[in-house]
């Protein structure tokens, strides 16, 4: 099964789980591309949007801290809607799908039978905006679509359990339906607490492959999801690429969408984190420099 290869190497993950687990707008493409100093997820200088500053440090991961997280359901909700996440972002030619935004009151739920369901969020949860990408089909190539999530945890702790079962969904359900239509075969996991592997750009990151399906097609074709955790703030992106790309065309529009994400890492740090003009830098924003958990 593909993997592109900027992605982080195996982490620890039953260490993982055991200590995490106690528990709409026009359909314009964006203009150029972001500018300024960035990470990449094996942790080279790339481009990002929001501008840290010039002496932060590599080693350290993009965060945010506890203290400067939103406290109320009405500044997540703020917080997460005023995020500039861009078309472009994901490469070259992407717009806006429709629908564009999701209810911020409600996530994704994999329920017991292995189909995702919308549903209201959790006491432990205060936010969760999706928004949706798509880069057109162009002669034989089929459309990308890619969604972006951030979500806001009441606490750190909140964020570490939701991505442990996270973790835990791709082993339980490795066949997942994604909406009336659409499913995916094969799904797998991979993790990387940045205090164990040098090579993640957050607190902690995880990153799933598979192969999905079109009812009445007979292509299986490639999935990617990454989520990554900024203290209490979770940030998770699918991309869905269609029939008719290449395997090298496959790899760098996965490697584009990782670097989205991280785009938005780099913004959310940028507010609350190592960047931030007063942040304090550093650690995990529990006090801890060890990750735990990883959805």
């Amino acid at each position: 099964m593909r993997m592109t290869e900027w992605r982080p190497a195996v982490a620890a993950v039953g260490a993982l789980l055991l200590a995490g687990c106690t528990s709409g707008a026009d359909g314009d493409s964006a203009g150029e591309k972001p500018s300024g100093p960035a990470r990449s997820a094996n942790g080279a200088d790339g481009t990002k949007e929001a501008s840290p500053s010039a002496s932060a440090a590599e080693d350290e991961p993009y965060t945010m801290l506890e203290e400067r997280a939103p406290r109320t359901r009405a500044e997540a909700i703020a917080f997460v809607r005023g995020l500039s996440t861009r078309p472009d972002h994901f490469g070259a030619g992407f717009r806006k799908a429709q629908p564009y935004e999701s209810d911020p009151t409600e996530w994704a739920v994999l329920d017991e039978e292995c189909v995702w369901q919308r549903e209201p969020l959790p006491s432990t949860a205060l936010a969760s905006l999706t928004r949706r990408f798509v880069l057109p089909g162009s002669g034989d190539k089929g459309p990308v679509q890619v969604s972006l999530t951030v979500t806001v945890h009441r606490d750190t702790t909140a964020a570490r359990r939701d991505m442990a079962v996270s973790l835990q969904e791709a082993l339980r359900c490795p066949d997942q339906q994604l909406n009336a239509t659409e499913r995916v075969i094969g799904l797998y996991s991979r993790a990387d607490p940045f205090s164990e592997a040098r090579n993640g750009v957050t607190d902690d990151d995880l990153v799933e492959s598979g192969e999905f399906l079109v009812d009445g097609t007979k292509d299986q074709l490639p999935f990617d999801w990454f989520k990554y955790r900024l203290g209490p703030v979770t940030v998770a992106a699918t991309d869905r690429i269609g029939a008719g790309h290449s395997d090298e065309e496959e790899s760098g529009i996965a490697s584009e969408v990782a670097q989205g994400v991280a785009y938005t890492a780099a913004e959310i740090d940028s507010i609350g984190g190592n960047q931030a003009s007063d942040g304090t830098g550093g650690k995990d924003s529990s006090g801890d420099d060890k990750a735990e958990g990883a959805r």
